[in-house]
């Protein structure tokens, strides 16, 4: 009788639950999930001017791309300079605090740049800017 009694206990001290692991698991998965900030890129390569006083900024949660040929890319995509304002309505509608940065070409018309970065201030962005190149 002693015999199966050390055998259910030998068993029983063998076991492990890995309940508690996986939930600790998912619950850090979830916390990195919802503390990460995504950045929306303008999905095309600028080229950007160079400026003496351009600083890094870290906190950018939208990028929009004006080409040397004067397109409007946003998260790979070509806007008309008439919808800006309202696709900046719907992402400040689901960012609120987002910040946007504005990355022109060098090349690209000056006029349209105004109209883009008056498109965003109409929308309400508070936090806008434009890129630059820091000379190396």
């Amino acid at each position: 009788m002693s015999s199966i009694r050390s055998r259910r206990a030998r068993r029983q001290q063998s076991e492990l639950n890995m309940t508690p692991l996986i939930d600790m698991v998912f619950i850090l998965l979830i916390f990195f999930i919802v503390t990460t900030s995504f950045v929306k890129e303008a999905g095309v390569e600028i080229n950007r001017p160079v400026a003496n006083t351009a600083v890094t900024n870290e906190s950018t949660s939208l990028i929009i791309g004006i080409t040397e040929s004067n397109e409007i890319w946003i998260e790979g995509k070509i806007y008309d300079v008439r919808s800006i304002r309202g696709y900046m309505n719907r992402f400040l509608a689901e960012t609120p605090e987002g910040s946007v940065v504005i990355a022109a070409d060098q090349e690209c018309k000056s006029g349209l740049l105004i109209k883009v970065l008056d498109a965003c201030r109409e929308a309400g962005t508070t936090n806008l800017s434009v890129a630059a190149r820091i000379p190396s």
